[in-house]
């Protein structure tokens, strides 16, 4: 009947319209813009519900005085900061702003009561610190209100905290250090030199910071700065190789870094700063490790692995350096460490793709884990959400004289009767990776829709070792489009997967996956959806906020060197445009600093001027990616009504 309904509803469109492709039905709905969007049927949108009405809390901070935690969470439309008091207690609302907040650190001095965090203003990214002062339950922006400005640390004693900032110039990030009695006035500790400068400890005397430069996804430095002698020391080494520092040890006179000088993978390991020696620690775990912290004395540290997609925790003796993988965490992804500044604890959010983000406290010494934290998931069973089934399929090219393999991860429908269609969800990044959490939509395409879902790490993609994580720069960027080929192939031999009805979804990097892949392979895609994706290279890198531009270029290749960029003009969307013949779908924050509007803008005229079928969704009020939750509810009504009508036909 729901189908009935929808077909009708289509039909009608098209006869007011009079051509599925000349029409540009334009409404304004709330923040949003849509353009050739059907109205959305009512039952759809009840049965959406509950899939849009999850939600998920993370950790931000341990509230001073035994007090409790801070989280995140939403309740309204969305996140903001709330204060639990128990495990399992009520949450109580503490900031209650228009847009989402993140960050979340209380300060350690007792006489400033209050915390740290930031957020920025319809999803630019420009960022800024907000003090909250806990009598007053006021926030104070204490940023310039211009530049970004992000990743707080506060010294032990509480008296100051270091920062990353681009305000000297709106493009550099360079680190600043504010002395609470007056933050306002904070002091630039570093030069340029470009990258993307952050801080990540200070001392235990607070004589020293370690800062970290990240230049690319595979060269990041190290750098110690000495207050007193206002200088800073480099102790990565001069190659391109990637390190980055963590934690200080007890004494002050060594740090924790993670490195993968001579390795595959990022291991965890100490560097003396007298001697100038590394000592790898994590040798035999060849997996990338990932976060890193340590209690207030020291005396352990917990760290994380990346094993295969999935998140090992592992807590390590400072004095021994020997480390034990926690047994009996549930199996997904583990982020926001923490420990307690008094107690042998340790913050743990758990996510997995039948439990949406939720905090836990892990007892370091007995291992007893009690969860403060379960957010509602709109009513649903989540144990019936699929679990996905980690595959490896052939691609075009060789490794060590075997065909080399993809990872992918599959989810599929609990009962499937025939030939299921297929959804390619391919990640953005370009060096990011797919991992298995908790998604709403996945499940609603499995198990209301009766799709598969293919989630593939192309090349290129992080957590498989830096030799994997190269294999797409420069001009091999369209080889991880060919991965893409190899897994249509792989579709067309599984008999359970119906090969004649296959789309392409993806977002920022991954859209533009998303339209490689349906000029490339048109004959073999029923449809794409594009989310804030990049059409064209060299308009993207020249248009990209200017802070972001240079670290886009060491990926993509630099635009002005004329070889590159006729390269780069070859392969984009835009100039391949009369290739794609099937319907797409584009959604796009109008912020957006990283991949502005303009890239989604250029291709939807594009495929009209060539008499294409696509529909657009602009939000007025986002940036890169819906975190509001009535845009992501439109948004999500509007990406099953399309496959309903494109794929599912």
């Amino acid at each position: 009947m729901r189908k009935l309904i929808f077909a009708l509803t289509l039909l009608i469109y098209l006869i007011m319209t009079n051509s599925w492709i000349l029409a540009q039905d334009r409404q304004e709905v709330g923040n949003l813009i849509l353009e050739n969007i059907p109205e959305i049927p009512g039952e759809l949108s009840e049965r959406l519900l509950q899939y849009n009405n999850t939600r998920a809390a993370n950790f931000a901070d341990w509230l001073p005085d035994n007090g409790g935690m801070l989280i995140t969470t939403r309740f309204g439309n969305t996140e903001q900061f709330h204060k639990i008091e128990q495990p399992m207690g009520v949450r109580e609302q503490m900031t209650f702003f228009d847009e989402p907040v993140s960050g979340g650190s209380f300060c350690p001095a007792e006489k400033y009561q209050g915390f740290l965090f930031s957020k920025d203003r319809g999803g630019n990214e420009f960022r800024q610190i907000y003090w909250f002062d806990l009598a007053s339950s006021k926030a104070t922006m204490i940023s310039d209100g211009e530049s970004v400005n992000f990743g707080t640390k506060w010294s032990n004693s509480g008296e100051q905290f270091a920062f990353t900032s681009t305000r000297r110039n709106q493009k550099d990030f360079e680190i600043y250090v504010a002395d609470m009695a007056n933050p306002k006035l904070a002091k630039r500790i570093t030069d340029t030199g470009g990258g993307y400068w952050s801080v990540a400890d200070w001392s235990p005397d607070d004589s020293k910071l370690i800062l970290n430069q990240y230049l690319s996804v595979t060269h990041s430095k190290t750098y110690i700065y000495d207050f007193k002698k206002e200088k800073l020391r480099l102790i990565s080494p001069k190659t391109e190789t990637f390190t980055r520092g963590s934690v200080w040890n007890e004494r002050g006179d060594e740090i924790y870094m993670l490195t993968d000088v001579g390795q595959e993978f990022k291991k965890l390991a100490s560097y003396h700063l007298k001697s100038k020696k590394t000592k790898l620690i994590t040798e035999n775990i060849d997996w990338d490790i990932d976060d890193v912290t340590t209690n207030k004395n020291r005396s352990q540290i917990a760290f994380t692995a990346n094993e295969n997609g999935y998140t090992q925790v592992y807590l390590m003796d400072t004095r021994t350096n020997q480390y034990k993988k926690v047994p009996g965490l549930p199996i997904g992804q583990v982020y926001s460490l923490k420990y307690h500044p008094t107690q042998p604890l340790l913050s743990l959010v758990f996510n997995s793709t039948q439990s949406s983000g939720d905090v836990y406290v892990l007892n370091t010494e007995t291992l007893e884990l009690v969860r403060w934290t379960k957010s509602e998931v709109g009513g649903l069973n989540t144990d019936q959400f699929p679990k996905p089934e980690l595959i490896h399929y052939e691609t075009f090219d060789s490794e060590n004289g075997k065909k080399r393999q993809i990872p992918a991860f599959v989810y599929k429908p609990s009962q499937a009767k025939q030939a299921l269609p297929v959804i390619i969800s391919i990640h953005g990044g370009p060096e990011g990776q797919h991992v298995p959490y908790f998604n709403s939509l996945i499940a609603y395409w499995t198990n209301e829709l009766g799709i598969a879902v293919i989630a593939p790490n192309v090349r290129g993609s992080a957590g498989y070792g830096k030799t994997y994580l190269k294999l797409d720069n420069g001009y091999d960027r369209e080889n991880s489009v060919r991965d893409i080929e190899k897994l249509l192939d792989w579709i067309e031999e599984n008999p359970e997967l119906d090969s004649e009805r296959v789309a392409v979804y993806g977002g920022s990097y991954g859209g533009y996956m998303v339209l490689s892949s349906m000029f490339n392979y048109n004959d073999r895609i029923k449809c794409g959806i594009d989310i804030v994706g990049i059409s064209n290279f060299v308009t993207f890198l020249e248009n990209t906020e200017e802070y972001r531009r240079d670290l886009r270029r060491v990926e993509y290749g630099d635009e002005r060197d004329p070889a590159m960029r006729k390269f780069l003009h070859k392969i984009s969307p835009t100039t391949n445009v009369k290739k794609i013949k099937k319907p797409l779908l584009v959604i796009q924050g109008a912020n957006d600093p990283r991949v502005p509007a303009s890239e989604s803008e250029q291709m939807v005229q594009e495929i009209r001027n060539n008499d294409g079928m696509v529909w657009y969704m602009l939000a007025k009020d986002e940036g890169h990616g819906f975190r509001k939750k009535a845009n992501r509810s439109k948004m999500t009504e509007a990406i099953i009504l399309f496959l309903e009508a494109f794929l599912l036909e």
